[in-house]
């Protein structure tokens, strides 16, 4: 246990904590009722499990450690089961169940093949080339259209939860989740190639599920994407200079 806790930094500690006991307070103000024949109680206790997983593993990422995949397949458990009970967001329920499950379990072994030569709790890591973001800037754009369009087409004229009871709403979540769900599949591929440029895609998650959240009514939820950006930040600083400190000493050996 101690070297568990020594593991982490002061600072890591206190973000931690710090997340958990404003999503519990937020979980007491703002408590969840009854949506298609599920206890609200329920549902809350599935939103926490999110956050208690989801932050752990931002943590692990943003530390280089391989084993933040596995407990991102917990994260997907959890948000597989959030889905199904309120009966919504299906493009992330696909993206979960057919990108994010696989690219886990290849994730774990590619990092675990790439340790860091001085220090093996870390994996190394790089970054993108400019021709490289344009191409995914390209994809993520083409996906939010064609498939927001799609599941807002499958669904028209028909509120298919009670979760959400405006049909206008109901199509915008369509497509800010078809946008989530491509900035996520760009950040999946990122972190499974060690890509330092992850970090970006996943503001882009966190800034538009908070809308999504807000849509909702998801209160609590917007403590895990104040998790989300504090600790995005905070990884992309520590990646940036991890790659750097390399640079420099490969450019000294040469």
């Amino acid at each position: 246990m101690r070297k568990l806790l020594n593991y982490f930094t002061t600072y890591e500690k206190i973000w931690y904590v710090s997340i958990l006991t404003l999503a519990f307070i937020f979980a007491f103000l703002f408590p969840e009722e009854e949506a298609n024949g599920v206890n609200g109680n329920i549902i809350m206790a599935l939103y926490l499990a999110d956050i208690v997983l989801n932050i752990t593993c931002e943590l692990l990422i943003s530390k280089q450690s391989k084993w933040n995949f596995i407990v991102s397949l917990g994260v997907e458990a959890a948000e597989i089961a959030v889905c199904v009970v309120l009966a919504y967001r299906w493009t992330t329920l696909a993206t979960t169940i057919f990108f994010w499950i696989p690219i886990d379990i290849i994730s774990f072994i590619n990092w675990d093949r790439h340790k860091d030569r001085e220090q093996e709790e870390l994996t190394e890591v790089r970054r993108l080339t400019g021709w490289q973001e344009f191409c995914v800037l390209a994809g993520i754009a083409v996906w939010t259209f064609v498939i927001g369009g799609f599941t807002a087409y499958l669904t028209e004229d028909v509120l298919i939860s009670d979760f959400i009871q405006n049909r206008d709403v109901e199509i915008l979540i369509c497509y800010l989740d078809a946008f989530v769900s491509a900035a996520s599949i760009a950040n999946g591929v990122f972190i499974w190639l060690r890509y330092r440029e992850q970090w970006i895609a996943w503001y882009a998650v966190a800034i538009f599920e908070i809308i999504i959240n807000v849509l909702s009514g998801q209160y609590v939820l917007l403590i895990l994407k104040l998790g989300y950006l504090t600790n995005t930040t905070y990884g992309y600083i520590k990646w940036t200079k991890y790659i750097k400190e390399h640079q420099l000493k490969e450019s000294a050996a040469d």
